[in-house]
């Protein structure tokens, strides 16, 4: 029987101050069996991703390391950045890779929150697969008053109220949505303008929630650092809708407004597989080497 094999993707709300992204990581990392993957941080999202993976013991021991470490070091109060965010840690996923299935991820993740709760008082909403309420399936659902809005309205508004501990916030590092689901790339486009209209409309036009594209997430926005505007989107069905497929398709609707793209990026790792059906396909992609693809890493990893 396979061992079991998880990755986990915690999106923490800081992606400017390097030795506060450190301390998460130094904190990750520190867990016996977790196995640091990547990270990458953005300032103008204001927001780090980190990829790890293990088995289920390291991995939950880590996420909670993790939390923690971001809970002494980020105040919410003061968060300001493109991406939408309700918390220090603001979302944490388990995807399975081998040996075990969605239904136990979901399992760990709300074992992963009610540690959380315990040791550091900051509530978790649960999403996708681990939901207890099927109207927080989707994370946008959960995320969408942010930091603020939840922060007046958990404690009295039933709909808001955290799955495990609250219902209040916690005061700085807020409340973290833990989930489980397949793997998702997050991927976004940057165009050669400084107009975030254009991007939105973009978003709008290729995502599925408008009509467009199935299992893509997409929301424009202006980064300052860049003198760009992106569309950022995740894809959470990438055999369905690829990112060549994605890349093709935000071209054409560019096009449409009279821009052109100036490059992509992948945030994190991405499968191989997702490589393979994008092969002859020229996306544009910045920064990019072998060690971002999952599988790879994995063994690269593994092999020290």
């Amino acid at each position: 029987m396979t061992a079991p094999l998880i990755e986990c993707i915690p999106n923490f709300s800081e992606g400017r101050d390097a030795a506060v992204i450190g301390r998460i990581v130094a904190a990750i990392a520190s867990v016996s069996g977790a196995l640091l993957l990547d990270t990458h941080s953005d300032a103008d999202h204001n927001r780090t991703v980190v990829t790890f993976a293990g088995p289920p013991e390291a991995v939950v021991e880590a996420a909670v390391r993790g939390a923690g470490a971001a809970a002494e070091s980020i105040d919410m109060r003061r968060h300001r950045g493109a991406h939408p965010r309700m918390g220090a840690l603001d979302v944490l996923p388990f995807v399975p890779l081998e040996g075990i299935t969605l239904t136990g991820c979901a399992g760990l993740a709300a074992e992963a929150g009610e540690e959380i709760w315990r040791l550091y008082g900051i509530p978790v909403y649960l999403y996708e697969v681990a939901a207890r309420r099927p109207e927080r399936r989707n994370l946008a659902n959960v995320r969408r008053l942010q930091f603020e809005g939840l922060c007046e309205r958990a404690p009295s508004d039933p709909a808001c109220r955290p799955d495990i501990g609250g219902p209040a916030l916690h005061p700085t590092a807020g409340a973290t949505a833990a989930g489980a689901r397949k793997i998702l790339i997050a991927y976004n486009i940057h165009l050669a303008t400084r107009d975030a209209t254009i991007a939105h409309r973009i978003a709008q036009r290729v995502r599925e929630s408008s009509g467009g594209l199935p299992y893509v997430k997409a929301m424009g926005v202006y980064l300052a650092a860049r003198g760009q505007a992106q569309v950022s989107m995740n894809l959470t069905d990438f055999e369905t809708t690829p990112p060549h497929v994605v890349f093709e398709a935000v071209v054409d609707e560019a096009a449409r407004e009279g821009v052109e793209v100036a490059g992509s990026e992948i945030v994190g790792l991405i499968p191989g597989r997702a490589l393979e059906m994008a092969a002859g396909r020229d996306l544009k992609l910045e920064g990019f080497h072998q060690g971002l693809i999952l599988e790879r890493r994995i063994a690269e990893v593994r092999g020290r």
